[in-house]
């Protein structure tokens, strides 16, 4: 099965992919086209027996197929995690990649605004950077002082003014604020990071660079 590792390098080397064309993935059941790579992987659903015993639904050689699946996904999972540890080194190498605990840190150096970094970093299986402590902060600030550009984080205001909070609605246990910040008032909905690392509120449709997390 394939690990949460394995899948965060996965949707990395998608999200960094300059062809937008679908890959063609035949040889990998669940791999083929763009679908199987948003989300959750579907290669380990193939994995394992079906629920209950043999023929108690009608068909007995499900079981025999999944097990000799098995044998032939082992063998295919283990080279992908042996090409994924080499992608994972030459990214790093590269300075494409920053880790912080078991989030992996990307950027396609793209500059757009909100929505659209927000949905290119979806569509890849990841979100927007979100710094929840120091060291995120410091792993996504790597990234945003090698482009020298802002970025905007995973963050938005809510309905009452001045409250911020992640973009799946929790309330913030971390922030970075520039000094007198943040002071949009309701008029500046999405955050940015500065190239010293603090945050700033600022319109969501101005341009600033993607950088995803996964």
């Amino acid at each position: 099965m394939l690990s949460y590792s394995l899948y965060m390098l996965t949707a990395v080397a998608v999200l960094l992919m300059t062809c937008h064309t679908p890959c063609k993935c035949s040889g990998i059941p669940g791999l083929s086209g763009r679908g199987g790579l948003k989300g959750q992987p579907r290669l380990p659903s193939l994995i394992g027996s079906p629920k209950g015993p043999p023929g108690r639904d009608g068909l007995p050689w499900l079981r025999g197929l999944f097990y000799s699946l098995d044998s032939n996904l082992h063998n295919v999972l283990v080279n992908l995690q042996l090409r994924l540890s080499r992608l994972e080194g030459v990214l790093a190498l590269n300075g494409k990649i920053k880790e912080a605990g078991e989030k992996i840190f990307a950027s396609n150096g793209k500059e757009v605004d909100f929505e659209s970094a927000l949905e290119s970093c979806e569509e890849a299986g990841g979100t927007l950077a979100t710094p929840t402590n120091e060291e995120e902060n410091k792993a996504i600030l790597d990234i945003v002082k090698q482009y020298n550009r802002y970025a905007y984080l995973g963050i938005r205001e809510g309905e009452i003014s001045g409250q911020f909070s992640y973009i799946k609605g929790m309330a913030l246990n971390y922030t970075k604020w520039h000094q007198y910040e943040p002071n949009g008032k309701g008029t500046e909905k999405c955050v940015e990071m500065y190239t010293d690392g603090s945050w700033n509120d600022k319109k969501c449709n101005l341009y600033r660079l993607t950088i995803c997390e996964f």
